[in-house]
């Protein structure tokens, strides 16, 4: 996963969809993966990239790489 920066408070990253480098927003979020009673201890780390020009997301989980 390549990246730099692009501007004061965007990172430019691949986009699958673009099919170039292009601005992202990039966060960190906590994701409830399992339901019923368990679901207070499945929480896991997701890194979320946003293309700021189509719009396309991808979630991938932190705790996998």
């Amino acid at each position: 996963m390549s990246h730099s920066l692009h501007e004061a408070d965007s990172l430019t990253e691949s986009c699958e969809r673009c099919e170039t480098d292009t601005p992202h927003e990039v966060s960190i979020e906590i994701r409830t993966e399992g339901s019923g009673e368990n679901a207070e201890f499945s929480r896991e780390p997701y890194r979320v990239t946003t293309c700021s020009s189509c719009g396309h997301e991808v979630a991938t989980r932190m705790n996998d790489r």
